[in-house]
């Protein structure tokens, strides 16, 4: 049996073996990122839309909607490569060509989109930063990186255990006069049937079974 670090040094030698997991440093990211503008030519080999999973974690929505949506792109991010190499070796195991990940700060992502490069996004149980708002990643500061990478009409999409956090989202929307398109605190006594519902994050699952509500926003920082 591996020790969970040992097994970790071996997730991380084989994270190196994946051609759709990049890990680009600090300077290949702020002295050009090759990728940057150029995912779909470059990378995917398409023109389809571009969806990012901020904070991705094991992947699990990136390779969820990939596998529902072969006509769009899907990247997630994430700085634990522990985490990245279990959709990394899902999307190596079932063959996806829709998908890629970067091992990166999701501050960083300006540097890794160019604007208007990106369709959606998703950010599936952030860290609330209770005392940090500055690391919301729904506070004025992201809400700001997203809207130079995204569409004019991108969406976010937002879920979330933590009502203090979905509460605060709230807040900035209301705050910034953004477009709000749904919101429950509730979100499986909600009546929806997306895919909203449909794939479930590990962390989500462990709610559930916990009795927690799931809270979900899906808003556009255009504007009202």
């Amino acid at each position: 049996m591996f020790s969970v670090a040992k097994k970790k040094l071996v997730h991380f030698k084989e994270n190196l073996s994946f051609p759709h997991l990049l890990q680009p440093s600090y300077s290949d990211l702020f002295s050009g990122f090759t990728l940057r503008a150029h995912w779909n030519d470059r990378f995917f080999g398409n023109n389809h839309p571009i969806v990012a999973e901020l904070g991705c974690g094991k992947g699990e929505y990136t390779v969820g909607l990939a596998e529902k949506y072969p006509d769009r792109n899907f990247i997630g991010i994430d700085w634990k490569g522990a985490r990245l190499w279990r959709g990394s070796k899902t999307v190596t195991e079932q063959g996806l060509k829709n998908v890629g990940f970067v091992r990166a700060m999701v501050d960083h992502v300006e540097q890794i989109f160019a604007p208007s490069e990106v369709t959606e996004i998703w950010i599936t149980f952030p860290d609330p930063q209770v005392k940090k708002e500055r690391l919301r990643l729904t506070s004025p500061v992201f809400l700001g990186k997203y809207q130079n990478i995204l569409t004019p009409d991108g969406i976010i999409h937002l879920k979330t255990d933590d009502h203090f956090f979905y509460t605060y989202t709230l807040n900035v929307i209301r705050k910034l006069n953004l477009r709000l398109l749904w919101a429950t605190d509730d979100l499986y006594n909600s009546g929806t049937i997306d895919d909203v519902i449909q794939i479930q994050t590990y962390y989500e699952n462990r709610w559930l079974e916990l009795g927690k509500k799931i809270c979900y926003v899906k808003f556009q920082l255009s504007t009202i």
